[in-house]
Formats: C-alpha cells, structure tokens, sequence
C-alpha cells in the first residue's frame, strides 16, 4: 500500500511506464530469450502458489545463502499467507491468480541482469457457502529485479515492488454476521446532476492502470501527471474520476481543488482532498470507522454503513489518524461485497479492504449529486 512504499526510494520504478520495450538491447538475442523465458515461469509459479499454498512451488527461484533473496522468498510467503487468511475470513475460496508480465528494462551483465516489469494478475475466487458463479478482479504491480544465473539456472537475487500484501494475517478483522449485505438503495440518476456516476465509474474502469481488467490498454490517462514516483498517484486518480470534464464524473474544478498542467495540493494530496470533499459541500460523511464498524447492522445503518455507498462515491483510508490512500467504489460483485478501483497500487474491481487490517479506519464519503 501507499504507507509502504513511501519508505523506499521510487527511482526504481519510474521509468516502468509507459513500456516500450527494452531499453538496454541484450548483446545475444538467446539472452533475452532465456530471462524472458525464466520470468515467465517466476511470475507463473508465484501465482499458483498463492492457490496452493505449497512453499516448494516457489523455492527453487530464490538462494537461501543471500540475505535480499531469502527476504524476497520470505516476503512471497507473507504475501499468499496474507491472501489466504483475508480469503478464509471472507469464507473465500481462492480459484485461480494468472499473471502477464511485460518487460520494461532488462539490462544483462556477466552472470546478472537487472530488469523492471509490470505484472497484471487476474484472481479469480468464489464463495464457499454458495453456488454463486466465480468471480475475477485485477490487480497490477510495478517490479524492480536482480537476477543471477547460478548451475547454468536463473535464480532472485534481490526484488522490490509496490502492494507486496504482506500485512499480519493475524490482524484481518473477522466478517460480521450477515456481511456483505447489498445496498437496498433504489437509486435513480438525476440526469442534470452535476455529477455524473455512470461517467464517473466508467473512467474508473477504463483508467485503472496496469490491473487485469482496465482498459486504454492498461496505461493512466495522458491528460495527467503520474503521481507515483512522487508519493503515490490515488489522490490524483481519485480527482480525476470525479472531475474530469472529457470523460469523468464532471465536478467543476475550483481553485482549491483543480488540475492545470499539475494538481493542486487539494488534487493530490490525502488530507487535503478529504477536507475539501467534507468541507465544499461536494462531498458527504457517510461513516467513519474499522472494517467491523463500517460492515456490522447498526440502528443508524441497518444493513450496514457500507451498503449506503453508491457507485462513484469514494473510500479513504486512514491509519493512525493519517489518511493514507483514496478508492472509488465501483460497486458490488455477484455476493454484494463492495469493490473498489484504485491507483498505487492499481486495482480493479477489488474487495475494498484487501491488502488493509482492523486497525484501519475506512472514511465512507458520499459524492453529492
């Protein structure tokens, strides 16, 4: 998430998009051929060990004798225990994660090749409790390797990405009797609002970036700055759904709140841009509280807070009294759980708590019509 890798330095991963290719031509066309082949499978075999659980799936890539290896192979572990334990809590059963990769840079030299890639993995699950069709939703990173070849194989020798999903299993809140509940809002658009929804989710969806299921061919608009290297690119993503005149939702900018050749501070920036929703009068305070508190039938919110959502409205996400990342909701799988799209990481149609724990507090705002 947003919180984690504002500690690592994002050089890295700003040359990663849009990819064109390789950046540094390999001297032997057979070079490139057997790292591409190599990471192929590497992306391959890590998804499948997320379904099967099995270590051996993946141990063969990584060398227990370095310490950035065995830190990436230890990382892969708390990341499909993670995914596990979220999916056992949500009475989830994993189906199927596939992944595409697409390599930006790959530079070989010796025994070594640095290389950055994007990987975009569709994860299929289903409920256990019923026969309700499978349902898929996209996620998308950004890597930065180093590989070693070792015994005439490939081996990790050191990885860095953004939305590892490593997260203490321990800490995922359990569900609330009766969750997901779907809205029993009867919600009609006003056709001269000044908000449009169906535009505004539309965007949401054909802008989710390098995740399984967006479209414009899996690139952010062109109009906008990519904020990641420089913190994270949500806020941005998140204004741009809701303000974009071509294609979004059609909030009119202001000069607070507005994009020209950049975003200003209330655009881009957390804090700001929940205050400026809560205090403009564009946006409404739905609720405000962890994932029980939000999901639990209450006096208030009898099928919950979640389920006065409409699509288009959006989720903050605060942790220690920091807002840390903007979704939008986009609405609900066959089951009613609430899904959310989503910049840095990118995401489509994701279960909006993935990758968060029961100390998260989740900010419900309603976008007035």
């Amino acid at each position: 998430m947003l919180r984690l890798f504002l500690l690592i330095g994002m050089s890295l991963i700003i040359g990663l998009a849009p990819l064109q290719g390789y950046a540094f031509p390999l001297k032997k066309d057979s070079d490139k051929e057997e790292i591409t082949h190599f990471l192929t499978l590497l992306y391959k075999d890590r998804n499948e060990f997320l379904i099967n659980q099995r270590p051996e799936t993946i141990e063969k890539y990584y060398t227990k004798t370095e310490g950035a290896s065995r830190y990436a192979y230890q990382m892969e572990l708390r990341r499909a225990k993670y995914l596990y334990a979220w999916a056992e809590k949500r009475g989830l059963r994993l189906a199927a994660a596939e992944p595409t990769i697409r390599i930006g840079r790959l530079k070989k030299d010796g025994d070594q090749a640095t290389v950055t890639l994007v990987q975009s993995t569709k994860i299929t699950y289903e409920y256990k409790a019923s026969y309700l069709p499978l349902q898929s939703f996209g996620v998308g990173t950004r890597h930065a390797l180093t590989i070693k070849k070792e015994n005439d194989g490939w081996l990790v020798k050191k990885e860095w990405f953004l939305d590892p999903l490593e997260e203490n299993p321990d800490l995922i809140s359990e569900s609330p009797a009766g969750f997901p509940h779907l809205s029993t809002l009867d919600y009609t658009p006003k056709s001269k609002g000044r908000y449009n929804r169906e535009r505004a989710v539309a965007y949401a969806n054909k802008y989710a970036g390098l995740a399984w299921g967006a479209g414009n061919n899996n690139r952010y608009n062109k109009e906008y700055m990519d904020y990641t290297p420089l913190g994270g690119d949500c806020t941005n993503f998140t204004s741009q759904v809701l303000g974009d005149k071509k294609e979004g939702g059609g909030l009119r900018m202001t000069g607070v709140w507005g994009y020209r050749g950049g975003g200003k501070k209330a655009w881009v920036q957390t804090d700001a841009f929940e205050r400026f929703l809560l205090h403009s009068g564009y946006g409404r305070l739905i609720a405000k509280g962890t994932f029980t508190e939000i999901s639990q039938a209450s006096e208030k919110h009898p099928n919950g807070a979640l389920a006065k959502l409409l699509p288009g409205d959006v989720i903050g996400y605060s942790i220690d009294g920091d807002t840390d990342h903007f979704s939008v909701f986009v609405g609900h799988d066959v089951n009613g759980y609430p899904l959310v799209n989503s910049h840095t990481a990118d995401r489509y149609r994701v279960p909006f708590d993935l990758g968060w724990d029961k100390n998260t507090k989740y900010i419900l705002i309603h976008i007035n019509d």
